[in-house]
């Protein structure tokens, strides 16, 4: 990844509070933010709970779709 692009996104994860930066004089240094991040963890979690449920139905539909081998 190109340095610009890195730096982009990192400039868009601390505008949502994800990470924070300090300047000491030419460096700049990174932290991350462990509430939001563990706020955005708990979507996931509670995202990929839905999404198993919803492929668990979609699967126990097309297996109950499935013709009988005689």
């Amino acid at each position: 990844m190109a340095l610009p692009s890195f730096a982009q996104h990192l400039a868009m994860l601390e505008k949502c509070g994800m990470v924070r930066s300090s300047k000491e004089g030419r460096v700049r240094r990174y932290h991350l933010a462990p509430k939001p991040l563990a706020t955005a963890e708990d979507w996931m979690v509670a995202q990929r709970a839905i999404w198993n449920q919803r492929l668990d139905q979609l699967q126990d539909y097309v297996e109950g779709m499935k013709i009988p081998k005689r």
